[in-house]
């Protein structure tokens, strides 16, 4: 609302509490009073309400409506009892009064849980599996990259303990660690101007864990992905059935695949393990090695594949070299 419509509602409100009075025979002041501070709570209620998202405000509601349900139905049996019976108005209050406040608290701070509260969403973002983002990930930066040109997309959160690992690693007096930890939060600071993501801060408490435990339990609490190029903490992970997108394994897959027979030219930059190899690298940093090379390094030489090898840290391309580079 805005503030001279908030202004018009309470004084329509204390009107109201007067007209009340006035008709019940009741003292006119204490009516308008009452009206007053009712219409004023309203107001609090809306401005508070308007910071909330969504997911907040549905919480809100059904935490409260089984809560209520809850307080109600305990004070009912319990003035069941001949001694408490008296004192059922106080009872009553107080149950919804304790309940109804601890369930919308309840509610609100284990929100995330409740896959019901899906139903009444309309962002397209919320709809999104959330995803956790690790401190490997984000100091790698590629994840900007590739969420900036809309492969991924939605709600990605960062874990508190994640946000000061990154601030403790740009603080480093080691100035490559330096180097790093301040590249990290770069990387955050950029992903937050896109905008077909949302990065969101998650301070779910934990007990003293390693940080890779940390991740796994609080995909489980969140039903999220994790996002990493941490080839252990991918593992793990899989272990206790969470979801993970590796980086590294997105950029093995995206690397152009050859097929046996198929040439190419690559410049050869140093000796491979074995005897007479040399090895080349192509523009996506894919190792390509070269029978009988080991004479031409330094130079861009013609090769023919003749297989390709798929490793954790990436493929491999074995070629030789054609007849007329020899």
């Amino acid at each position: 609302m805005k503030k001279i419509f908030r202004e018009i509602f309470i004084a329509a409100f204390a009107v109201i509490g007067f007209l009340i009075a006035w008709k019940m025979n009741y003292n006119y002041f204490w009516g308008a009073i009452a009206g007053l501070i009712c219409g004023t709570v309203i107001v609090l209620i809306e401005k508070g309400l308007a910071k909330k998202t969504a997911r907040e405000i549905v919480a809100i509601f059904l935490g409260l409506a089984v809560g209520l349900t809850i307080a109600n139905l305990s004070a009912f049996v319990l003035t069941l009892i001949p001694f408490l019976k008296p004192h059922r108005p106080f009872i009553f209050a107080f149950a919804n009064i304790m309940i109804g406040y601890l369930s919308v608290v309840v509610s609100l701070r284990r929100k995330e849980e409740f896959t019901f509260y899906n139903l009444f969403l309309t962002s397209e973002k919320e709809r999104t599996r959330p995803k956790i983002l690790d401190t490997s990930v984000i100091i790698d930066g590629r994840i900007a990259d590739v969420c900036e040109i809309g492969f991924l997309e939605g709600t990605f959160l960062i874990p508190k303990f994640v946000l000061r690992e990154l601030q403790y690693i740009a603080d480093s007096a080691d100035p490559l660690r330096r180097v790093r930890g301040r590249r990290g939060l770069d990387i955050l600071k950029k992903m937050q101007n896109l905008r077909n993501i949302e990065i969101k801060m998650d301070d779910t408490p934990f007990d003293e864990m390693e940080v890779d435990a940390k991740l796994v339990k609080l995909a489980k609490l969140k039903n999220c992905k994790i996002i990493t190029n941490d080839y252990n903490l991918n593992k793990v992970a899989s272990l206790h059935g969470v979801a993970v997108l590796n980086v590294n394994e997105l950029a093995g897959a995206v690397k152009p695949i050859f097929l046996p027979g198929e040439g190419l030219d690559i410049k050869l930059v140093k000796r491979g393990k074995e005897i007479g190899q040399a090895v080349g690298y192509l523009d996506d940093g894919t190792m390509v090695v070269v029978e009988d090379g080991s004479m031409k390094i330094g130079r861009v030489v013609s090769c023919v594949v003749t297989s390709m090898l798929q490793t954790p840290a990436g493929k491999m391309v074995f070629t030789k070299l054609k007849e007329e580079s020899k």
